[in-house]
């Protein structure tokens, strides 16, 4: 069980502690809004008002013993740059804060932030590549140039053995897990696994490589 804070209390900080409180990890909440705690204070392990600027505020409350911290403070770039700082400086281990500008961004970088997200462009993304790539279902990034994805086995693919469609050789992409149309998970598939359409492949490569592997799939379902 982790224990993990989370500052500013937003609709991205809201979502995320309580999300967290649901997979069973310990949850500090803090924002300088008592109406905004009010909200967690039944969903979360301690939820408290408080100036996270405030050094002193944040040792009372035993910021140092958290595992991670994420910093979700909204459109104050100073105050989420000044709070990151503090936490760093106080050796927080790791440390994920929210950007909504690439300069901010690279700020929060520069300053040693573990993690740095953007939540709005994130969705925007995710929204785009779901017009234009509907069997593409979900995506975690993991870094600037890689990440986990989610993709609805098409009609093109199925019958066909993870053997003879070769994800690792032809497109440089590993397939870690396979989703069943009921909800069944096979957590390590093997080349004999046959795929069935609607099925669920969750794959962790390239972003380029992903990019290689639908056009190859928007070309299979085509000369079908």
């Amino acid at each position: 069980m982790r224990y993990v804070a989370v500052l500013g209390i937003g609709r991205f900080g809201y979502s995320v502690a309580k999300t967290l409180s649901e997979m069973g990890c310990q949850v500090l909440a803090i924002d300088k809004s008592g109406s905004k705690i009010k909200q967690l204070e039944d969903l979360v392990t301690q939820a408290v008002q408080l100036d996270a600027t405030d050094e002193r505020a944040l040792r009372a409350v035993g910021i140092k013993d958290v595992d991670v911290a994420v910093v979700a403070i909204g459109q104050n770039m100073e105050a989420s740059i000044l709070v990151s700082l503090i936490l760093k400086e106080m050796g927080v281990p790791y440390v994920l804060s929210k950007a909504v500008t690439p300069q901010h961004g690279r700020v929060l970088e520069k300053i040693g932030c573990d993690r740095v997200v953007y939540p709005e462009g994130d969705m925007g993304v995710r929204v785009a590549r779901s017009l234009v790539s509907p069997t593409i279902l979900d995506e975690l990034e993991i870094s600037k140039d890689y990440g986990i994805y989610e993709v609805q086995v098409p009609r093109s693919l199925a019958g066909k053995s993870l053997a003879q469609l070769a994800f690792r050789s032809k497109f440089n992409l590993n397939v870690i897990a396979i989703k069943g149309k009921s909800g069944e998970i096979n957590p390590s598939p093997g080349g004999e696994d046959v795929l069935d359409e609607g099925q669920v492949l969750v794959l962790l490569g390239g972003k380029e490589d992903l990019n290689r592997f639908e056009k190859a799939m928007k070309k299979w379902d085509k000369d079908r």
